[in-house]
């Protein structure tokens, strides 16, 4: 068995840079240990604890649109729409924690069957 270590989302409303481009399809690698470290000694974060997120994901989306690793800066994740950084937190939560963005669901008519949440922005 091979450990996936990237997915692929799609914002539900995407990041619009300073050219008035909107970038929605992205990529997010599993967090290391030192990801989730390192910012807990920012100074952003020792004053305000909610900014431990932004610096998380900066750090963990590797590709977003026609930006790459370290173009994807908290400047990117700060100007995010707010249903975005809602998705992106589950994203990482759900990678993180089950190793999947895919979930088990039920139809009304009672059918099981996997959906995949990297794709719920399309």
């Amino acid at each position: 068995m091979v450990l996936q270590t990237e997915f692929e989302f799609t914002l539900p409303k995407g990041y619009v840079d300073k050219d008035g481009k909107v970038h929605r399809k992205g990529i997010m690698r599993l967090a290391t240990a030192k990801d989730e470290i390192v910012p807990l000694t920012d100074p952003r974060v020792q004053k305000n604890r909610a900014y431990l997120v932004i610096i998380l994901l900066s750090r963990v989306i590797t590709k977003l649109g026609d930006l790459k690793g370290d173009e994807i800066t908290t400047d990117v994740i700060e100007n995010l729409y707010s249903a975005d950084l809602s998705y992106l937190q589950d994203i990482y939560r759900r990678i993180n924690e089950d190793g999947t963005t895919v979930i088990k669901v039920r139809s009304p008519s009672g059918e099981e069957f996997d959906f995949d949440l990297g794709t719920l922005g399309e």
